[in-house]
């Protein structure tokens, strides 16, 4: 059963912070293992990632065969049944439309002083897209990395989707020929994020590596972070849904279910202002759980981790909803736009109950790679942004420098960096003659 918490309860804040401190990540320790593994590819290159698939996903490949060629995903994208390319292809016309408003706008204006001063944006040269293979193979996430990726102007994409045992799902390589994705390898796990942050002889480096994995992709990403650029370090899934009693317990129930048949490790929580009404929404989930294909996974995760909270009202419940700081928060009250001018941290928000988080994970247009572990406090959800990055732009004229100048020496003396501030005199001295 859920933890059942009221905020009105004298050993709440204890049993709050409890919920909030419970560690949900893999408690593997695997660090040592993927730096074995990063190792070796930056040693041996192709021959360590061919070694590592037979290893790991049973799968026989040579350089010639670590990607996908032309023919392959021709017949692989043929599979798919016309309902399921539609779908696929609307999702990536909503996504593409919302992230191209993302895309930020250069700047360049003249000062008081006469100095130029602004700032231009500019993609990435090349980026690798981690996708999640065998049961987690999900191709809404080719669309989610990929589309803001190609928004952003990166000239060379290339995704990494381990194919264990050979089985090919082949949506995720008709929505990578959607996105505008050609290179496709079948490699997966830390030495796949290992080939690509440092290129062996068949595959190029990247200057990006974005997507979620498992704690050996998770702790790869770590690791290479530095060499490369990485977009988070995601854990596992959560939802926290706020609702009022006026709603049907069974949709909230499914809500809930819908992160928690993600990992037994998800997280899944309900608020409300009404102590019956949660107790109904937990004996749904209850209910649903007998048939759900996956209770053997949503299961555990509601058991061991989900949560019923009771508050005294709504603005209580924003409240904690910031101290939780989820992944995905829905708002299913009455007047949800009142109630999000309350809220200052979430991935993202889900506004009224005819808005289930799951539109997010597929359909919406906003993107589903969301911070998780209460990382929405100081981070966002991926974006364009994650694929270009900012140069600032700075040009002085003779007067701009005479007028600013001086307070630039001076700082460069005070920090006993002679030469910075001799950089600045000396214009200035030949200004002065």
């Amino acid at each position: 059963m859920p933890v059942f918490l009221n905020a009105a309860a004298p050993d709440f804040e204890a049993s709050f912070a409890a919920l909030l401190s419970a560690k949900r990540e893999d408690a593997v320790d695997v660090d040592d293992t993927v730096a074995a593994i990063i190792a070796d590819v930056r040693a041996r290159g192709d021959v360590s990632v061919i070694e590592l698939t037979a290893k790991f996903d049973k799968l026989e490949l040579t350089p010639e065969t670590l990607a996908f060629s032309s023919k392959e995903i021709a017949a692989e994208i043929a599979k798919v049944p016309n309902d399921e390319r539609a779908a696929l292809e609307l999702a990536a016309e909503r996504i593409r439309a919302y992230h191209t408003r993302q895309r930020p706008e250069d700047a360049r204006w003249t000062d008081a002083t006469g100095a130029e001063l602004g700032w231009r944006w500019g993609p990435v040269a090349a980026a690798g897209l981690y996708v999640p293979g065998g049961l987690a193979s999900y191709p809404s996430s080719v669309l989610m990395n990929a589309i803001p990726a190609q928004v952003a102007g990166v000239e060379r994409l290339v995704i990494c989707a381990p194919t264990p045992g050979g089985v090919v799902n082949p949506l995720v390589l008709l929505a990578a020929q959607i996105a505008g994705v050609d290179t496709v390898y079948r490699i997966g796990g830390a030495q796949a994020v290992a080939a690509m942050a440092y290129g062996t002889d068949t595959i190029a480096p990247v200057d990006k590596i974005t997507g979620p994995g498992n704690a050996f992709v998770a702790a790869a990403k770590r690791r290479v972070f530095g060499r490369v650029g990485i977009d988070m370090i995601a854990g596992p899934s959560e939802i926290l849904v706020i609702a009022d009693a006026d709603n049907d317990p069974d949709w909230i129930a499914l809500d809930l279910l819908s992160q928690a048949e993600h990992d037994e490790s998800a997280q899944s929580i309900l608020i409300t202002t009404d102590a019956e009404f949660g107790r109904a929404v937990a004996a749904a989930v209850e209910k649903r759980l007998e048939t759900l294909e996956r209770r053997a996974i949503a299961g555990p995760s509601w058991r061991d981790y989900g949560a019923v909270i009771v508050v005294q009202d709504l603005a209580q419940a924003a409240a904690l909803s910031d101290r939780i700081a989820p992944e995905h928060l829905e708002l299913c009250v009455a007047d949800p736009d009142a109630l999000l001018t309350q809220i200052k941290h979430a991935g993202a928000v889900f506004l009224s109950h005819w808005t289930p988080e799951a539109i997010g994970d597929y359909i919406g247009g906003p993107n589903h790679v969301l911070p998780t572990a209460r990382s929405a406090r100081f981070s966002s959800g991926l974006s364009v942004l994650d694929f270009m990055k900012r140069t600032t732009l700075a040009k002085m004229t003779p007067e701009a420098l005479r007028a600013v100048g001086p307070a630039a020496e001076r700082l460069a003396i005070s920090e006993s960096l002679e030469a910075h501030g001799l950089s600045v005199r000396a214009r200035l001295d030949r200004l002065n003659r």
